[in-house]
């Protein structure tokens, strides 16, 4: 079983929710006063990730960014008990 990794992408403008349904359901859509429409969500593998990439480009929607969501825990070096640096 795999782990799905949670992506952000970001597009430019503010693209209707007709345009986005298909992805409604699997990512959450933030709109900023900045023009740019967030959308964050888990992403399986990378059949899933160009599944959602050809369905913006087949829609015409504008890919700003697009990249996994570091936890700030995650960044953290493991330590080990009692280990000194």
């Amino acid at each position: 079983m795999t782990t799905a990794t949670t992506y952000e992408l970001v597009l430019r403008g503010r693209p209707s929710g007709r345009l986005l349904r298909p992805l409604l359901d699997d990512f959450t859509v933030e709109h900023s006063p900045q023009g740019v429409t967030r959308l964050v969500g888990p992403v399986l593998d990378a059949c899933h990730l160009h599944g959602v990439l050809a369905h913006l480009t087949s829609v015409g929607v504008e890919l700003v960014s697009l990249g996994p969501v570091v936890r700030p825990d995650a960044a953290l070096p493991a330590t080990t008990p009692g280990a000194t640096a």
